[in-house]
């Protein structure tokens, strides 16, 4: 997205071919937008020559095409609608935003609301606060926006319509979200700055617009996300030792490391350094005996994608693991509080679920049924269950976890 709306070209290695990221690619494409992948050639001297670049040639702030009415599909992609959706906003002309039926069911009210303060009509088509969505756009006004909640596409949608205001834009959160938007903006030559209120916890981040920014060399870190199967699988299963490369550790979204270390478990970082503004590390684990513990609070904005995984490492832990604050995952591709628990239920766990989260008891897994309702985090998680559980698990409709890791199941099966 920042190359798309930058001068020059961004060259990425490490780009995901994930239904997300293709859908945004797509979506940039009928922004008039040049985006494609070539062999690495020369550009990137320390890679292999033969990796895959995607190059995107920056069309500029103000250089996107008008797509008439043709809608810009994002598929199953949540932040593909709330990111674009302000940059959408500051261009001349009216966008309409769609995807898939999941997404048609995702709250938007959340990047309604602030865009509309910023002078920006944001309509829900249907009127339910959901895509589609028609956007149109013009000129935002900076504003100080203050958010229920801790959301990094939430914030990002608003400073990324602050590029195109004329005076600074604050947004305050009542703790730190995924700042890699911050971060790469930076990048890209952005100025921004965050203050964070010792007394409180919560963050303002400042965003002083900009006329410019420059396309950039970006290598994309390790998805901790993505990591996270692999980390609780070596955890869980006899015998196991992984290490994980070039994963990425910035501390908003480091959660799950803080809590294997809570429960116990054989970790290490090493290779620790920095790529670009994100710090990376090799990360190894060793089969641990877990036990309870309790995730709540500032923890959850950095492992909120985790949840799925880390509730089915507590249901092989030893004791009681507590989740609170979590509600959030209500309203992800899936009601994932809910089905979190009743799959964990017909897998033999003691598991009471709450208004924001769920109280797991740890106890053996047993062989089940598991449909994953299209959420690819669940399908994921599960599989790892069935590492453990007693003639593993059947996952239908597996194929979902191609939204965020198409490899998945081969990289599992080439560990196995």
């Amino acid at each position: 997205m920042l190359g798309a709306i930058s001068e020059g070209s961004t060259y990425v290695r490490g780009f995901l071919k994930s239904a997300d990221c293709l859908a945004t690619i797509d979506c940039f494409r009928h922004l008039g937008v040049d985006i494609r992948e070539v062999e690495n050639g020369s550009h990137f001297q320390e890679a292999d020559p033969g990796e895959p670049v995607l190059v995107i040639r920056g069309a500029g702030l103000h250089g996107l095409k008008d797509p008439g009415s043709v809608p810009l599909d994002a598929k199953n992609s949540g932040t593909t609608v709330r990111l674009m959706s302000g940059i959408l906003a500051g261009q001349p002309f009216v966008s309409h935003l769609t995807g898939d039926g999941s997404l048609k069911k995702r709250p938007m009210a959340r990047i309604i609301r602030p865009l509309g303060e910023m002078g920006i009509s944001v309509v829900s088509d249907r009127g339910n606060n959901c895509v589609p969505l028609t956007i149109t756009g013009g000129k935002p006004e900076g504003i100080h926006y203050r958010s229920p909640i801790a959301s990094a596409q939430v914030k990002s949608c608003v400073l990324l319509a602050g590029l195109y205001a004329d005076d600074p834009t604050f947004f305050t959160e009542p703790f730190l979200s995924r700042n890699h938007t911050e971060l790469m903006l930076q990048s890209f030559g952005g100025n921004l700055k965050v203050r964070k209120k010792a007394d409180s916890g919560a963050v303002t981040t400042i965003l002083y617009p900009n006329t410019i920014l420059l396309g950039q060399d970006v290598r994309v870190p390790g998805d901790i996300s993505s990591a996270a199967y692999f980390l609780a699988a070596a955890l869980l299963v006899p015998g196991s030792e992984v290490t994980l490369r070039n994963v990425g550790i910035n501390t908003t979204r480091d959660g799950i490391l803080r809590v294997i270390r809570a429960m116990g478990g054989d970790m290490e970082l090493g290779n620790v350094r920095m790529e670009g503004r994100e710090p990376v590390a090799d990360i190894t684990v060793r089969c641990s005996q877990l036990h309870g513990t309790e995730i709540g609070g500032a923890l959850i904005p950095t492992l909120i994608d985790e949840i799925p995984v880390i509730a089915v490492m507590a249901a092989a832990a030893d004791g009681v693991t507590t989740i609170r604050d979590a509600a959030e995952l209500k309203v992800k591709e899936s009601d994932r509080l809910h089905e979190i628990v009743t799959d964990l239920r017909l897998m033999g766990i003691t598991v009471t679920e709450t208004d924001d989260g769920m109280i797991i008891t740890g106890g053996k897994l047993r062989s089940a049924k598991i449909d994953p309702k299209g959420d690819h985090r669940l399908a994921m998680a599960f599989a790892v269950a069935g590492l453990i559980a007693r003639d593993g698990v059947d996952i239908t409709n597996s194929e979902c976890v191609s939204v965020s890791y198409p490899g998945f199941f081969h990289d599992l099966y080439s560990l196995s």
